[in-house]
């Protein structure tokens, strides 16, 4: 690669050069001039002293018989010095690539072309790297004849393991596999039925069937990308390629985008695999995608670029937990953590924007992500405390198995729980002091994750380090959501989620009553908030989701705000009171920690 990039240089400094041959000249007739063969003797010379002398030399040693000018000798010091065995000289290196304003283009070129995987991913999740440190992705190969992506993508899923998988996997893969684009179209608007219960997944997906056939599969291969063998397969059977090329295909729909992204960065947890992800020029497409104004697109790119950084990243981050802030390598000191939990029917996301037309709970989310591009953890926490990593959790829930995303999946909070305590850990969480924020059942998720890490004993660093809880409209002793099930055509069938909400929930009340049992000798500040006004259950009724009386934890303070469930955890401003309440609860619970 140093051969390539300094014969830029080379051919750059030649003072002269040909014309181009005529098509029907053969290279035998081409006669090279004796000047023209001296200078490429010099050059190749140069490329030997200078590659010898940069990479191989002693650091301390100058340029002084290397002819090159300064501001390429400054280029190529900062390449070697990428390399060094001290790790602090590898990381000023990017930096100082990444605050370069004025290189010209080809010195740009230089650096991509010579730089190694760690730089590169290294300058990706650089805030101010510039963009032509990137090389674009290389051609991708050919469609086999008359196939198609939706065919290759089929393929690709039925060559991966199909036992000792989950009902969900299974479910997934079979309808991928099984189902093509004619029966899909002439199934659109119905109702596909499993075990019984509806699932209304044509009307979710938009209006082309080839592309809800690829959805199908996405999300099945989303699934198989947590298994790290299978990870191997789609490598091996030319995964990687086939995804970048449905993102190009697909730059007009975020969600097939969002599920290539999930996969990629559940691929990049396996770090055999970072090179084969760095050499199909997917950094090229995530230092782009990271630097977009959406907080999702962002937000994937972000949490697959930490997972291929090595170098400053010790933490690993499973599907469905994101980092907010920092998104981009940092200098800043984090010194502590602030955990967003949402609750029934929320995202990771949506449900953290800021307050905006009001919406009711079964409604379906748009996918235009100009209407989320707010999100006030990540522009408004971010400012106020630089000093917090900001993660904020997604999983997957329903009011109503009519419109569960998996038909066979039946997760309680315990199941949930433990999985996210999982994930948590692995992401670090519990090294540093933290403070959860929680929204509806999410709160209820904190509560039975905390007790879960103190029967554990390598999960107590969690509780030793919680510093605060937070709990928007929580239903601690359960919600009268369930109750309309027969009256609502969303609640037909209630999911399990819904139904461990209701008011008679022994499990509701054995996970109070162990939560206050658990929380008396500890030392962590609790926050409420309930909300006052009744939130639209479809177009039917209203509903009060979460009274006071079950908001109240018999912890902490709690406080009543005027607006209804939805949005009692998105602030209309950022001088709104729900905001500024929680900026300073989070202050106070972390004011120790923050001073050190």
């Amino acid at each position: 690669m140093s051969l390539a990039a300094y014969c830029v240089i080379c051919c750059r400094r030649m003072g002269t050069s040909t014309p181009p041959p005529k098509s029907s000249t053969y290279w035998r007739d081409i006669r090279i001039t004796y000047q023209a063969r001296k200078e490429l003797h010099k050059a190749v010379r140069k490329v030997l002293a200078t590659s010898a002398r940069i990479f191989r030399g002693p650091f301390a040693d100058t340029f002084s018989t290397v002819d090159i000018e300064d501001h390429d000798c400054a280029v190529w010091l900062l390449l070697r010095k990428s390399r060094s065995d001290d790790r602090a000289a590898r990381l000023q290196a990017v930096q100082e690539m990444s605050e370069a304003r004025h290189w010209h283009d080809y010195q740009y070129r230089i650096i991509a072309q010579a730089c190694d995987m760690r730089t590169l991913t290294g300058l990706a999740r650089s805030k101010d790297s510039d963009l032509r440190f990137f090389l674009r992705p290389p051609p991708l190969p050919s469609l086999k004849e008359d196939s198609s992506t939706e065919e290759e993508l089929r393929h690709l899923l039925a060559s991966l393991p199909q036992t000792d998988l989950d009902e969900c996997i299974q479910c997934f893969t079979a309808l991928a596999l099984s189902e093509s684009s004619q029966s899909l179209a002439a199934q659109k608007g119905g109702l596909w039925c499993f075990g019984g219960n509806g699932l209304p997944y044509a009307e979710s997906f938009g209006e082309v069937p080839s592309a809800t056939v690829e959805m199908f599969c996405l999300e099945a291969l989303v699934k198989h990308s947590e298994i790290p063998t299978h990870c191997d397969k789609i490598e091996a059977n030319g995964g990687l390629q086939l995804l970048q090329r449905l993102y190009q295909l697909h730059k007009d729909c975020p969600k097939v985008q969002r599920n290539i992204m999930r996969i990629l960065g559940n691929m990049a947890l396996n770090e055999h695999l970072h090179s084969t992800i760095v050499r199909s020029g997917w950094v090229s497409i995530l230092a782009e995608a990271i630097k977009s104004q959406h907080v999702m697109e962002a937000s994937h790119a972000a949490r697959t670029l930490a997972n291929l950084d090595r170098e400053t990243v010790p933490d690993k981050y499973h599907d469905g937990v994101y980092v907010l802030h920092p998104q981009y390598r940092t200098s800043q000191p984090i010194k502590a953590d602030v955990l967003f939990i949402h609750g029934l029917m929320g995202a990771a996301f949506k449900t953290w924007r800021q307050q905006d037309n009001d919406q009711d709970l079964t409604e379906k989310v748009s996918e235009d992500e100009t209407k989320y591009t707010t999100c006030w953890p990540k522009s408004w926490l971010a400012r106020d405390c630089p000093a917090l990593r900001i993660i904020s959790v997604e999983y997957d829930t329903s009011l109503s198995d009519w419109r569960a995303r998996c038909p066979t999946e039946r997760k309680s909070i315990a199941f949930r729980s433990n999985e996210l305590l999982r994930k948590l850990r692995a992401a670090g969480v519990g090294d540093r002091p933290v403070v959860w924020v929680s929204h509806s059942m999410g709160g209820l998720l904190v509560k039975k994750m905390l007790l879960e890490a103190s029967k554990k004993p390598e999960m107590n660093t969690i509780i030793n380090n919680t510093r605060g809880i937070i709990f928007y409209s929580v239903p601690h002793h359960g919600s009268h959501l369930a109750e309309y099930s027969v009256n609502i055509r969303y609640l037909l069938f209630p999911s399990l989620e819904v139904k461990e909400l209701s008011k008679d929930s022994p499990a509701l009340k054995t996970l109070q009553d162990d939560f206050l049992e658990f929380a008396k000798d500890k030392n962590f500040q609790v926050l409420s908030f309930v909300e006052t006004l009744p939130t639209y259950i479809g177009s039917m009724i209203k509903l009060h989701v979460v009274p006071l009386d079950s908001a109240d934890l018999g912890l902490g303070d709690l406080i009543p705000v005027d607006v209804n469930h939805l949005n009692i955890c998105k602030p209309k401003k950022k001088d709104a009171f729900l905001y500024q309440r929680t900026l300073q609860f989070i202050r106070d619970a972390l004011a120790k920690d923050l001073e050190n």
